[in-house]
């Protein structure tokens, strides 16, 4: 069996390249627009609440509701739902620019909520302590929440980049590209296991290097 897949990658080389770059330009992408709306949410879910520095009786219910109602929302729906605002956004449904904008809908709100959940965990003693400095609400958001958070912002991340990995996998169904992509196309359509289970042992190995690398990070950054 060994030699099998050896021989499916060697014969298969260059398609492997070609879809785990494909793979890798969805997770990048996508991450990183995320990441920046994710962490802006989070934020908000964090200072919006009551007792808290922005504290409002509106905005916080809403958002969290909104939030909520996203992310229990499947993928793969999403990724079918929003098709008029994909083609609106980046002029096209397949390929790796037309699953960005799905994956980003998808990804956002999770992140939002893992960044919420590692900015409640700074000290509360820390905050009123600042307050008491006089530091403004800014300044309490930028050198306290998020500083002090930073390892658990990381670890939060990390997992989300470990279910934008799998996510990317279920778009190559739909004609998204990557390895998920090839897995149906050649593992199941074109019935070539071997094909199939090569591209399952790069997402592994893939979503291994990543947990590895954010706990690195995260154990360096609690040090500091």
């Amino acid at each position: 069996m060994l030699d099998s897949f050896i021989n499916s990658f060697i014969d298969n080389y260059d398609l492997y390249l070609e879809s785990l770059g494909e793979t890798a330009a969805m997770v990048v992408y996508s991450l990183f627009f995320s990441t920046i709306i994710g962490l802006f949410l989070g934020v908000c879910l964090v200072v919006l609440r009551p007792n808290h520095i922005y504290a409002n009786k509106v905005l916080y219910p809403v958002l969290n509701a909104v939030i909520n109602v996203l992310r229990s929302v499947p993928f793969i729906i999403i990724l079918i739902a929003i098709i008029p605002i994909t083609k609106w956004i980046v002029h096209t449904t397949i390929g790796v620019k037309g699953a960005i904008v799905p994956l980003v809908f998808y990804t956002a709100p999770y992140i939002a909520r893992l960044i919420e959940s590692a900015l409640l965990e700074v000290n509360p003693g820390v905050i009123e302590a600042f307050q008491a400095m006089g530091a403004s609400r800014r300044q309490i958001i930028w050198k306290v929440l998020l500083k002090e958070a930073r390892p658990g912002i990381v670890l939060g991340l990390t997992i989300a980049t470990i279910g934008l990995i799998g996510a990317t996998a279920m778009a190559g169904v739909l004609g998204a590209g990557g390895l998920g992509d090839v897995a149906i196309r050649y593992g199941y359509q074109r019935w070539q296991p071997d094909v199939m289970y090569v591209c399952v042992i790069i997402l592994i190995l893939l979503v291994q290097l990543m947990q590895t690398a954010g706990n690195q990070i995260s154990k360096k950054l609690r040090k500091h």
